[in-house]
């Protein structure tokens, strides 16, 4: 045991800073088993301990900037500019407080990016901190499989898992489930083909590769499906070691896909409502086979590896003989598909027109798979809502998290979508284009610096930092059609791999390095003041963010302690409903809640004032609208309501409660708010 600890001991002590990072990581994880760090009241205080990691790796290294390697500096401070004018989007935000809440998490994403890429690792120190995630995220969907199979006895118990037999757990959303463990398989597979590493470890990163895709298929996410073949792209055409890459992924993609018959027959019994119990089993048994066999095999192959010679010519023969196989076989297996599933261009034609069809997921073929049956939803609804927003809005966009009030007012579905669902939709509705190049000056500088470790002379290095960038490609593709930079779990966890990667820049030329140390020996006393000036800035910025995490989050959990103690203990909870709206003086929502506890209690004079302060935060928040609509309706006020009952319909013109309001104010009569409440209530829980 003594032997297995001094390896990564005795790298620590080389790398301090890898601590710090090492502490984010277990964060992350943390993150990763309880709904994908998605709350709020995940998020901001994970938030607050990524800026105490960061600001002790930086006290206790004593980080200079001098020593960042340039692009690093362009790829923070882009991230930084972005970061801020996000904040600033507050100030033309129509909904003030989600603004200020997508302003935090992008914070919060800069943070952890910054605590990754500012220090330069070695590529033992960087294989630690990714190995390490890798293996933990392979744990975690382990734990995952054999909590669907503990649970497979109970109808209720295995649905609330798998519900339609599509897994959510542990992220509570079935994509971001898929995406999640995607994001850790590449670099699990990329680090399993460097030869710098262990052969046993070796083992279990492809045994973990393999786990991670046999879990991502229990989701059914057709997102994670259809960025595959995009990612393996990018993987084996851009990136170093393509035909190590290639005999690696064999192994591996053998695994996985023998898993895949078992693992769909179990969404089907559940989808059907019949016992899952004997499907379980075989899912979790073929899950569990084959990421021990593959583990065998690797290291297997990972030993005969090292006892041949790197210049050995039957080596050589091998290699390119099984890479050879490899590229034959893709192209036999896309020749089979396009030949299996017959009239590939009228499949494409029937994929597009169920895309932007207006029927939603009705729109897939019926009586299909899932993963088959066609590109069915509503995200063409919701990109074509950003790109209006874009195009109406074009430099400074409608603000950060702002999509949700728009797309009641322009969308044609019956969601309610907060999100753009598109990393990119949400970068130019929502920041418009400046934030969109300030992101993509950002993005650039990381890759030029990710380019520049992939020159690097050392083998191991260079592997991380291909691993790195693919695990941040995979949330980047999957991302470009789905909502997961709301997903701080998520997004956090790729800007920490791509803050990994770009750590592994080298260092400045040996001319740039005496220029600098001659500009700091002219300096003098200039340059003290200079580092002063810069410390009490640096403090002044991390106490500016650790308060815009802080207020939010707490008034966030006075709300949620309101919601639950209101029955039995009213006072107390307007009480703290007032404390949360003084925490987050921009937030609607402590006004919003207070509004409902005082209609579930007849108190209909408190309600209309609780909704009228929620609306001199947010104008254009449909909910109160329409409650002071129905209240005044109900007080026989009827130019009053009818007032606000047209405003509520051009807010929402498709909600047809608020339609059935309007029509009833119309004909003279009086909105039952209690029934309306009741419908709100109904409609909430079919639609949660």
């Amino acid at each position: 045991m003594r032997d297995l600890l001094r390896v990564p001991l005795r790298i620590l002590a080389e790398d301090p800073s890898a601590l710090p990072a090492l502490g984010a990581l277990a964060l992350l994880i943390a993150w990763a088993a309880n709904q994908a760090g998605f709350p709020q009241t995940h998020w901001a205080p994970g938030g607050i301990i990524l800026l105490a990691l960061l600001v002790i790796a930086v006290g206790a290294i004593r980080l200079r900037v001098a020593s960042i390697p340039w692009p690093v500096r362009i790829a923070i401070a882009a991230l930084a500019a972005y970061t801020a004018w996000s904040f600033l989007s507050i100030l033309w935000a129509n909904v003030p407080g989600d603004a200020w809440e997508g302003a935090d998490r992008t914070l919060v994403y800069l943070i952890v990016f910054a605590l990754f890429a500012s220090f330069r690792r070695t590529g033992a120190s960087a294989a630690l901190l990714l190995g390490a995630w890798t293996l933990a995220m392979a744990g975690l969907a382990v734990y995952t499989v054999l909590r669907v199979n503990a649970a497979s006895g109970s109808a209720a118990a295995v649905q609330q898992l798998m519900p339609e037999g599509r897994l959510t757990s542990p992220a509570g959303y079935t994509n971001a489930n898929a995406a999640m463990w995607m994001m850790a398989f590449y670099p699990a597979w990329l680090m399993a083909a460097s030869r710098r590493l262990p052969a046993l470890l070796r083992g279990l990163l492809a045994g973990g590769a393999a786990t991670l895709a046999a879990v991502a298929l229990y989701s059914q996410s057709r997102g994670a499906v259809y960025s595959i073949p995009i990612m393996l792209v990018l993987v084996l055409v851009l990136l170093p070691g393509r035909v190590r890459n290639l005999i690696t992924l064999i192994p591996i993609g053998l695994g996985a896909g023998a898993c895949a018959p078992a693992v769909l027959h179990l969404a089907k019994r559940i989808e059907s409502g019949g016992s899952a119990a004997s499907a379980a089993h075989s899912a979790t048994l073929s899950v569990l086979l084959a990421a021990v066999a593959v583990t065998l095999v690797s290291a297997l192959i990972a030993m005969l590896e090292v006892r041949w010679p790197a210049a050995s010519p039957t080596r050589g023969r091998l290699r390119t003989g099984v890479g050879f196989a490899g590229v034959l076989a893709a192209v036999v297996l896309v020749v089979g598909v396009l030949a299996a599933v017959g009239r590939p261009v009228g499949r494409v034609e029937h994929a597009w027109n169920t895309f932007t069809s207006l029927k939603g997921y009705a729109a897939d073929s019926s009586g299909q798979s899932r993963l088959t049956s066609g590109f069915g939803s509503n995200r063409y609804d919701f990109y074509r809502v950003a790109w209006h927003e874009f195009l109406s809005h074009p430099l400074i966009g409608i603000g950060a998290d702002n999509f949700a009030e728009q797309y009641l007012r322009l969308g044609h579905s019956e969601e309610t979508p907060h999100y753009p669902h598109s990393v990119e939709m949400r970068t130019l509705a929502e920041t418009g284009l400046i934030g969109a190049l300030i992101a993509l000056c950002g993005l650039i500088a990381s890759l030029v610096a990710t380019r520049r470790a992939l020159r690097r002379v050392d083998p191991l290095a260079k592997a991380v930092a291909a691993a790195a960038l693919a695990g941040f490609a995979s949330w980047a593709v999957h991302g470009s059609f789905d909502w997961f930079f709301e997903y701080a779990g998520l997004g956090a966890a790729a800007f920490a791999l791509l803050g990994l990667s770009c750590s592994l820049c080298p260092a400045e030329t040996a001319a740039h390095s005496r220029w600098m140390r001659s500009f700091d020996s002219q300096a003098g006393n200039a340059r003290i003041l200079v580092r002063i000036g810069t410390i009490v800035l640096g403090l002044a910025l991390v106490g500016a963010a650790a308060v815009s995490l802080v207020l939010p989050w707490l008034s966030r959990m006075e709300v949620q302690s309101a919601a639950r103690a209101w029955p039995t203990a009213t006072a107390s909870a307007y009480a703290e409903l007032n404390e949360a709206a003084a925490l987050n003086p921009l937030s609607d929502e402590p006004y919003l809640v207070a509004g409902s506890i005082a209609l579930r209690r007849g108190e209909l004079q408190r309600a209309d004032g609780e909704f009228e302060l929620a609306l001199r935060r947010t104008p254009g928040d449909v909910y109160a609208t329409l409650e002071r609509g129905a209240i005044a309706s109900t007080r026989g006020q009827r130019d009053a309501a009818l007032a606000l009952l047209r405003r509520a319909s051009q807010l929402a013109p498709r909600d047809s409660l608020i339609t059935q309001a309007l029509a009833i104010g119309r004909r003279g009569g009086r909105v039952s708010v209690r029934q309306l409440n009741r419908l709100i209530l109904h409609e909430a829980q079919q639609f949660p």
